[in-house]
């Protein structure tokens, strides 16, 4: 079924189902009606378990759940408010998606859904379980025809060719790895730079020739490993010098006295044998067992994808991956997260309304069109490593002509066809530092050119020879930060830039890289910003791109560590290159797990955004992993919200309580007590108990593990000298901070060793507590309203002087979209702030009764909490164990404080929501200003 089927059939299913729909009646037939009409599932009786039973107190039944694709389907009738609460058998309140997320609570670990639908006939909507607590999409049924594609996670799309591509391709790099290890203990000096260098491209070159013969390039099947079989061992090396030498030379210039078995292959070209003072060490039986019967007889290279095998082979031959242990390359699929929106989507439609043209004509003029189309644009991967990007993109472009072509010629009987294709690799330019991966790149693009040869020969009755070969991959050496990306590819020339480039932290720099950025990042009259030390690695190459991307039409998108659109980064980072080049961002995959398809898997938290300078009223698209929204504008948060930048601020930009950092003992464990030293002192020093308080980190305090401190702000010298036990902790803290580094603040604070850092008093006052950091998972960020004196440790927050209603409203919803908005990230965790989240915060300006209303319904949320003495604040708030009277509580705060913002309760979503809390911010800076 192609798109435009499958948009005529969910037509007809939103026709068939309109103003209908019974949940107990109709659930059945209308998933399967979905299935099969809109998705193709050919026996989808099979394929989706209806009334699967799942074990509470009770037996309960799920509505629906698709096995292979782990979808949890939660049917209501037609009419059915989707967003409200509905009494459950235990007296508790849940809507339609929270009863589901108890469901999924209590399945099997291998049934745990990666989404969740709930349905009422008229509308779907979907929760993505990377992102539990993020708003759902909603597709509406009148709107299937055209938003049926963002209901493609319900089917199993796994293509079993590209999967097998990936397993070869990593089995041809674990062939490699041992053939690697087993030529390097022939090299005299192993690890001479020169030596390595040699290795590597011996490597490269044999790998060449291993899949030369497979894929017929050489003419015979066996005719690399039948040259080499017929030679002794000592004479192995004499023949591969041999056998490069040929490969590198033009027929008409080779010795004509040639064996017959050296003058049959063809020249290739391309500068991979050119090199003749590559070292070559004595080959073993070893070395000839792996490379033929292993890697020649048993193995068929012919199946790699040049894609993924670029980046295996570099890792398996790279020192600094081999030590980390595995192999690491970017999927196939997450490549197509970048190039899809960038360019290759609208591309593929283009195609698409050409094959509807009735008119053979005009048909045939415009395919001839797109070619030349598809033949005149240029690409730029600036950090391209092995040429994954490059390869991928150029595999989709070479397939968009090859169905093209199809379209064009498939059904005619034509003869004498020239050479077909327009696309070339001399289209894509990469600029790389490392210099095997340059050669790693070339190759994979030339393999690559190979196989989409073939399958253009599968489509047409033409003969298109391989060797030598004629087109060349423009990868250039060098650190991209300080070339000029106009000198390797004409910014007039260029349509898109690309890539994955390296994603080092601010404070995991060398000195080379923070001279990199700083060089950059600088404004008009030359002097760098201010921010421009404490920003990522990634974004040298987002100002590089703007800056090439000035007054043309040139589209950039690139994979990024997500710290660029959080926190304090977002406004060093982006308001220069908003400011200065007047970029706009034009997509963006919003944060998901980048993990790289390998045997050690690298798990990064990244996001994707493509961005531009030239005009572009079109709709953007926002993408929330598989999920796609169309909206007017995405900023620099990666929210569809307007372009603000929340910058550090030491004050609050509203009237609200001071915000503390929590204090930092800085003691090697002497002024800091767990439970069994504090009862052991005690039993020692009973008047001791005096200057014991409760501790508390943001882990302790989220898990209600108990903790002390020694809290001797107003200690006299006659009273510490009667506490001889708290004597001798004081005195081991001096020792520790008098020997620490001289420039740390351990050393210090030498001369009061008794006292925290900060040293400033403590106000035994009522306080919020904030952790610093909480989990992705829960909906509210715990934060607790303090009295009992319990001193806060430097990973929690304290708000001293503090009210029911500033608890109420920090405890919100509206409070926890903002933190989720411009808040930091730890990993996929959720980080607060002060100068950031705190500081920028807009408050509401209530009545008196709304903020009456909101002190009351903060004090519910604390009596709900009390009802459970027992357990922990991580307890209370896991979505799966929330008691439905905290729920409860919740909800009605979210309700009064929203009602306190002027917020409509029943419409607004939390990207609208933030998107008002960005208009507010904005008008409050102003007035400030």
């Amino acid at each position: 079924m192609n798109e435009l089927e499958q948009r005529q059939a969910a037509k007809q299913f939103a026709q068939d189902w309109k103003d209908r729909g019974d949940e107990k009646q109709d659930t059945q037939s209308f998933w399967l009606a979905l299935l099969q009409n809109v998705f193709g599932v050919e026996d989808a009786t099979k394929y989706i378990q209806f009334e699967m039973p799942v074990k509470l107190d009770h037996t309960s039944f799920i509505d629906a759940y698709i096995p292979e694709t782990k979808v949890l389907i939660e049917q209501k009738s037609a009419g059915i408010g989707l967003n409200k609460g509905y009494q459950q058998s235990d007296g508790s309140l849940l809507t339609p998606y929270q009863q589901a997320r108890r469901y999924a609570g209590y399945l099997p670990h291998e049934q745990n859904p990666r989404w969740i639908v709930v349905c009422n006939f008229t509308e779907f909507h979907i929760h993505d379980m990377n992102h539990p607590n993020n708003t759902p999409d909603i597709i509406r049924l009148d709107e299937l025809e055209k938003e049926c594609y963002r209901l493609n996670f319900l089917e199993n799309t796994s293509d079993q060719l590209l999967k097998r591509e990936e397993e070869v391709s990593v089995k041809a790099g674990e062939l490699v790895g041992k053939l690697y290890d087993a030529l390097s203990k022939q090299y005299k000096n192993p690890d001479d730079e020169q030596s390595q260098k040699s290795l590597n491209e011996l490597c490269v070159r044999l790998v060449f020739c291993l899949y030369a013969e497979d894929a017929g390039l050489f003419g015979g099947h066996t005719m690399f490993h039948d040259y080499l079989r017929r030679f002794a061992i000592q004479d192995v090396r004499r023949a591969l010098i041999d056998l490069f030498q040929v490969l590198d030379t033009e027929e008409h210039n080779r010795d004509p006295y040639l064996t017959d078995e050296l003058a049959a292959f063809p020249y290739v070209n391309g500068g991979l044998f050119a090199n003749k003072h590559i070292e070559i060490p004595h080959f073993t039986e070893e070395i000839m067992t792996i490379l033929l019967e292993k890697a020649s007889e048993d193995f068929d290279w012919s199946y790699i994808s040049p894609t993924i095998f670029g980046a295996v082979f570099e890792s398996t031959l790279n020192p600094e991956t081999r030590r980390s242990g595995g192999m690491h390359y970017t999927s196939v699929a997450n490549i197509h997260k970048v190039i899809d929106p960038l360019f290759l989507d609208d591309l593929k439609a283009e195609l698409e309304e050409i094959r509807d043209i009735k008119v053979p004509k005009k048909q045939d003029e415009r395919l001839e069109a797109f070619q030349h189309k598809l033949a005149a644009l240029s690409f730029l991967d600036p950090a391209c490593g092995s040429g994954n990007f490059l390869t991928e993109a150029y595999i989709s472009l070479r397939r968009l002509e090859n169905e093209a072509l199809k379209i064009r010629y498939g059904d005619k009987m034509t003869l004498g066809f020239d050479n077909p294709i327009q696309i070339s690799i001399g289209q894509f330019y990469g600029i790389e530092i490392n210099d095997f991966a340059v050669t790693v790149a070339k190759t994979a693009l030339w393999i690559a050119e190979s196989q989409m040869h073939k399958e253009t020969m599968d489509i047409l009755p033409v003969k298109i020879p391989f060797l030598p070969l004629k087109s060349y991959a423009n990868i250039v050496e060098g650190n991209a930060l300080r070339m000029d990306w106009n000198d390797v590819v004409p910014k007039e020339k260029l349509n898109y830039i690309m890539g994955n480039p390296p994603f080092a932290g601010y404070s995991l720099q060398s000195k080379d890289q923070k001279e990199d950025i700083v060089s950059l990042y600088v404004d008009e009259k030359g002097k760098p910003y201010k921010t421009a030390g404490k920003i990522d690695y990634v974004s040298g190459w987002y100002w590089k791109a703007a800056e090439l991307m000035q007054n043309n039409n040139i589209h950039t998108a690139f994979v990024s560590t997500n710290s660029i659109t959080q926190g304090e980064q977002v406004a060093g980072v982006w308001k220069p290159l908003y400011e200065r080049f007047g970029v706009h961002i034009d997509f963006a995959h919003r944060t998901f797990r980048w993990d790289s398809e390998a045997s050690s898997k690298a798990h990064v938290h990244c996001v994707i955004v493509g961005y531009s300078t030239a005009e572009n009223k079109a709709p953007k698209k926002l993408y929330t992993s598989d999920n796609m929204q169309l909206v007017d504008n995405i900023n620099a948060y990666l929210m569809a919200a307007p372009n603000v930048f929340v910058v550090s601020r030491k004050e609050a930009l509203c009237v609200a309580p001071e915000i503390s950092k929590g204090f930092q003992a800085t003691d090697n464990g002497y002024l800091l007590l767990d439970e069994e030293e504090k009862d052991a002192l005690l039993l020692a020093e009973p008047e001791a108990a005096a200057w014991i308080r409760p501790y508390s980190m943001g882990v302790e305090f989220i898990n209600n593990i108990p903790r002390y401190c020694l809290w001797l702000v107003d200690i006299t010298p006659n009273e510490l000298r009667s506490l001889p036990k708290i004597k001798e902790r004081i005195s081991n803290c001096q020792k520790w901070r008098s020997e620490a580094p001289k420039t740390g603040d351990a050393f210090k604070l030498k001369d009061i060793p008794h006292l925290f850092r900060p040293c400033k008093q403590f106000r035994d006052v009522p306080y919020i507590a904030v952790p610093l950091v909480s989990s992705s998972q829960r909906r509210y960020m715990p934060m607790g309203f303090i009295k009992n004196g319990m001193i806060p440790g430097n990973n929690l927050f304290s708000i001293f002087n503090a009210n029911l209603y500033q608890f109420g409203v920090l405890m919100s919803n509206v409070h926890m979209a903002w933190i989720r908005a411009v808040g930091g990230r730890l990993k996929s965790d959720w980080r607060y702030s002060k100068d950031i989240v705190y500081n920028n915060f807009p408050w509401p300006t209530p009545t008196e009764a709304q903020k009456a209303k909101i002190e009351q319904t903060a004090q519910a949320i604390l009596d709900a909490r009390a009802l459970y003495p027992d357990s922990s604040l991580a307890d209370l708030y896991d979505e799966l164990t929330m008691p439905p009277e905290l729920r409860k509580a919740h909800q009605n705060n979210d309700r009064a404080v929203m009602q306190a913002y002027g917020f409509d309760v029943k419409t607004m979503t939390e990207s609208s929501c933030v998107a008002e809390l960005m208009k507010m911010y904005q008008k409050l800076v102003e007035e400030k200003s």
